[in-house]
């Protein structure tokens, strides 16, 4: 696979990150010096219309010469590719790479106008705790249990699926999360995200019977306070979960709006309005009304996001849902916004759009330096890049990706997306034409400001997924060194094991140290240490330098250097690349990397391994 002309989003390639309105600004292109094209343009398409501009070189760098055109930010999200003619041939260069044919534009590199990301963000290590399933303080053994709760000692086993499963109760609390950050420090994250704090008839929480208070069996409104505090003097920052899709049946607006069909709450769901009067002219209440739920589950009733009172209460009001707990003394540093992807989204009813630019303003008026990042399940593409969501939860170009790739063992593990026949095992080009696929089709910021993620609350372990050591950290290796922001779901750094999203909220075994992982624990903190030091892990652009079926290697640029990444799945032929300087081995244990006399560098061929050089 030789070193193609190459362009992404990063600072090499485009110096200017946050373009504004009717800027113009230059964009690099990097050819490698052997290939053939003779002449480079930049094709724009500003207000709807292509429109080409040549490029000139701007130097030639070794082996590379970098042509540089300019760009027109014409508008909020302005298209450029490059069309690059050589002896013989003409050739596209878009986001998903060089291609010999026509293609649409929606495949094109970007630049986004819009309010970038909170600068903090690009630095950011996530760390996701299910809070009944993460630590238990002395306060949680007072606390009386609500008529809903099956009590559960630390020990008991988390039941995969079953009618009691969104009803065992642990007891977890936000005092005993703030008990146990010293771990979270040895581990190397810096942000700490918690699924929702809300009263609810659950132990997940998605159900929420109110928007206005912590869950008192949490420790209430004091503990969450006592937690942010915790989390800011360690200099890092807390994110909450928030529902926009629905509510539990419980919530004190739905109860409302069932009791009464003139009340003003009735108009903030979808309700199948055949509720008539009686003979006085008095409302008449169905005791089972019809009404839209998420997925036809009738304890989540749908939030109707054509209401303008709906808006008022959720988002723009002073004490709106969303701004209250972004202020002091709580202070969340952000929203993970659940199931983004069904906001606003009910047959001819299209507000997503809408209420993502609309949370994002209140979000950012509130605290500027405020995150808003979206749930989406499967296929985010649509929803990025339009003032809204800053990212997404990448399940679909990272994680089933990656999955797949190091699937492992018998086991039949389910597909995330519900696809049926569960994970299949696929080679490296599936996976990578799957990864440039979804990162090719929306910006480059947007990319870098994604969560990706090895597993979450709703999916299977990764240790499950991968079925040992070896795997898993070669897993989190990708996840440590790919663009993004690296989130982790409490308990995988320990290498705990669920078949899917149920059966993985497992009680982290604090008292029960025999059921650690050292060695995973090692790789995570060691890798998440290697990020930290390494700027182009955080900031570089990525560039594609080898792929067999059981081999991937990539190279992460930035101004302040370049980082070159190995990850086998298994033991294969050691690699010859040509083009590569020498390398100081930084994870892994290989020999550092000296050209020989014929210019290449050699990879080992072990495996599974997860390898990384710093390049000279």
């Amino acid at each position: 696979m030789p070193l193609q002309p190459h362009h992404d989003g990063s600072a090499r390639y485009v110096p200017e990150q946050a373009p504004s309105l009717g800027d113009t600004v230059d964009v690099f292109v990097r050819v490698p010096a052997g290939a053939d094209v003779r002449q480079v343009h930049v094709r724009t398409t500003g207000d709807g219309e292509p429109r080409f501009t040549e490029a000139v070189v701007d130097r030639v760098d070794g082996d590379d010469v970098w042509w540089r055109a300019p760009v027109e930010v014409r508008n909020p999200v302005s298209n450029y590719r490059f069309l690059l003619t050589g002896a013989s041939d003409q050739r596209w260069l878009n986001a998903a790479g060089t291609v010999g044919h026509d293609v649409p534009d929606h495949g094109d590199f970007k630049l986004v106008s819009h309010a970038p990301p909170p600068a903090w963000a690009r630095d950011a290590v996530i760390y996701q705790i299910f809070p009944d399933r993460f630590a238990r303080s002395a306060g949680a053994d007072g606390r009386a249990l609500p008529d809903w709760a099956i009590p559960c000692d630390w020990d008991t086993p988390v039941v995969g699926r079953g009618p009691e499963t969104p009803y065992q109760f642990y007891g977890g609390d936000l005092d005993g999360i703030a008990e146990r950050l010293d771990h979270l420090d040895r581990l190397g994250v810096n942000t700490v995200y918690l699924t929702p704090i809300f009263p609810a008839r659950s132990n997940h929480r998605y159900d929420a019977a109110d928007f206005d208070r912590v869950d008192p069996l949490l420790g209430g409104d004091a503990a969450l306070a006592r937690l942010a505090d915790a989390v800011r003097a360690r200099g890092w920052r807390l994110l909450g979960d928030i529902t926009s899709n629905h509510t539990g049946d419980a919530h004190r607006w739905f109860t409302a709006a069932v009791a009464d069909v003139d009340a003003p709450e009735r108009g903030l769901y979808y309700f199948d309005e055949l509720t008539g009067r009686d003979n006085s002219g008095s409302a008449r209440c169905d005791p089972e009304p019809s009404y839209e739920s998420w997925n036809g589950v009738r304890s989540l009733p749908k939030l109707n996001w054509g209401s303008a009172e709906l808006r008022r209460r959720f988002a723009t009001a002073p004490d709106s849902v969303l701004r209250r707990w972004l202020r002091e003394p709580y202070g969340l540093a952000g929203w993970r916004v659940d199931v983004a992807n069904m906001t606003g989204r009910r047959g001819a009813d299209a507000y997503t759009h809408e209420v993502a630019a609309l949370l994002r303003t209140v979000v950012t008026q509130t605290r500027p330096d405020a995150l808003l990042m979206a749930e989406h399940g499967h296929d985010h593409t649509g929803d990025l890049d339009r003032d809204g969501w800053h990212g997404t939860m990448n399940y679909v170009g990272f994680t089933e990706t990656v999955w797949s790739w190091l699937r492992h063992g018998e086991q039949p593990v389910p597909n995330f997306l519900g696809t049926p026949g569960g994970v299949r095992r696929r080679d490296a080009a599936a996976v990578l034409a799957t990864m440039d696929t979804y990162r090719s089709l929306v910006s480059w910021r947007s990319y870098t400001h994604s969560w990706q993620l090895l597993g979450s609350h709703d999916s299977a372990r990764i240790r499950t997924v991968v079925g040992d050591a070896a795997r898993h950290e070669v897993a989190v290796g990708l996840l440590a060194t790919m663009p993004g922001l690296p989130m982790i779901f409490a308990g995988d750094e320990l290498g705990l094991t669920g078949i899917n999203g149920e059966d993985s909220r497992t009680p982290m075994p604090w008292h029960r140290p025999e059921r650690w992982d050292g060695g995973t624990f090692a790789a995570y903190r060691a890798l998440l240490r290697l990020r930290r030091d390494e700027p182009a892990l955080r900031h570089g652009g990525l560039r594609w330098v080898h792929h067999d079926p059981e081999t991937l290697v990539f190279l992460r640029e930035s101004p302040a250097g370049t980082v070159l990444v190995l990850a086998r799945r298994a033991a294969g032929t050691p690699l010859r690349l040509v083009g590569l300087p020498a390398g100081e081995n930084l994870y892994g244990g290989a020999p550092a990397l000296r050209p020989d006399e014929g210019g290449a560098v050699a990879l080992p061929g072990d495996g599974p391994t997860f390898q990384v050089w710093r390049l000279a």
